[in-house]
């Protein structure tokens, strides 16, 4: 009797834990970062009452539309300056 209570209990520890597992995994799939873009392409998809197959395609191209605008409105990097350095420090002077 007394292994059949130690098996059962070791059982039960088992099964708690792959449930616990499972609880972290799940989690973790779900909090993942989404960019601005993805935010408000889902927002206007929810707007027009869209699901399944028509709303993934409508995100998919609401997205990369407003990756082009952004790309298109944001500065590129300035070029680097052509200009010869000057050294801005005095000469010492000889005696």
């Amino acid at each position: 009797m007394k292994a059949f209570t130690i098996t059962l209990a070791a059982i039960t520890m088992m099964a708690a834990a792959t449930v616990a597992l499972a609880a972290t995994d799940s989690k973790a799939k779900t909090a993942s970062v989404r960019s601005p873009e993805s935010i408000e392409c889902s927002k206007q998809a929810d707007a027009k009452g869209l699901h399944g197959a028509e709303r993934k395609k409508f995100r998919a191209e609401c997205k990369k539309e407003l990756k082009a605008k952004a790309a298109a409105t944001t500065p590129s990097a300035p070029p680097a300056s052509s200009a010869p350095k000057t050294d801005t420090q005095a000469p010492a002077e000889k005696n």
